[in-house]
């Protein structure tokens, strides 16, 4: 037999063989096939892994950087609000200072104005007691009231012997006050001056301002109160403080207010014999010299 025959035999015996062949070929393809698949899936897999990670940390950086940011404002709303704070302590411990201050002038304005009120009621004591004078405090003013009669004759603008020595005891007290401006009004009630009069006092403007005039002059030049700190001012019948329909009341009308305020620098004026004089127009000489008669 010869070689090609048995080769032909040995074929023809195992036909198996190719198909072997091609199954490990299958096989061996797909393997790779297979291990070329798991290896992108498993690269894939890691890229996305790492792209993952990179977005957490992207993540992480916003949110820490958003954090920072976050505490800077707080710290620099906190700085702010610190400084605020001790801009205002400064600014309350200033208006205590103030304040204190303020409390302590008060305290001694009060105890000097109950000083000169207790000295206006002792020198005054007799006429209170009668009811001539009438003597107030309120807000930091002092006011002493008296009846014309005590210091002038019926319809008269000239100071009476009784008034002079009565102003003389008032004098001494306003003498000794050194920050009050004091005003001297003049009041009268709603009858107008009798037909002898009118030449000398048209009205009762002209009749109160001149007994207001008149007695500040007399504080200035008898009682020794600095004319810078005396005001001379008329009324009329303008002002009542009690009704016109009854004697009482008349009387009450007919008065000369003298009202201690609290000083203005700013407003005060040279010192002059007569400061101001209100009563619808400037007092006169003319109108301040003694008129006798009766009103």
């Amino acid at each position: 037999m010869t070689e090609s025959t048995q080769h032909g035999q040995a074929q023809h015996g195992r036909p198996w063989v190719p198909w072997l062949v091609t199954a490990l070929v299958v096989l061996m393809s797909g393997g790779v096939m297979y291990l070329a698949h798991r290896g992108t899936s498993q690269a894939e897999a890691l890229a996305e892994q790492s792209r993952q990670s990179a977005v957490e940390a992207a993540t992480r950086a916003r949110d820490a950087e958003a954090a920072r940011l976050q505490l800077e404002q707080k710290l620099a709303a906190l700085e702010a609000e610190r400084a605020q704070l001790a801009t205002e302590k400064e600014r309350l411990s200033t208006e205590k200072e103030q304040l204190s201050q303020t409390v302590q002038e008060q305290e001694a304005e009060l105890a000097k104005l109950k000083a000169t009120y207790d000295d206006l009621q002792d020198k005054m004591k007799a006429e209170i007691a009668e009811g001539a004078i009438r003597l107030s405090q309120v807000e930091g003013r002092i006011q002493v009231d008296l009846v014309d009669k005590v210091l002038f004759d019926s319809g008269d603008a000239s100071i009476s012997a009784r008034g002079q020595e009565v102003l003389t005891r008032l004098g001494s007290v306003l003498a000794k006050v050194e920050d009050k401006s004091i005003q001297v009004s003049g009041h009268t009630d709603d009858s107008p001056p009798s037909q002898k009069l009118q030449s000398t006092f048209p009205s009762n403007w002209e009749l109160s301002v001149a007994r207001a005039v008149n007695v500040v002059r007399f504080l200035q030049d008898t009682g020794g109160v600095p004319a810078r700190r005396l005001v001379a001012a008329g009324y009329g019948q303008m002002r009542p403080v009690s009704t016109n329909a009854t004697p009482l009341g008349r009387a009450r009308n007919r008065r000369i207010e003298v009202l201690l305020m609290p000083d203005l620098p700013s407003k005060r004026t040279p010192a002059a014999a007569v400061q101001r004089a209100v009563a619808g127009g400037t007092a006169t000489k003319a109108q301040a010299k003694p008129a006798r008669g009766a009103k």
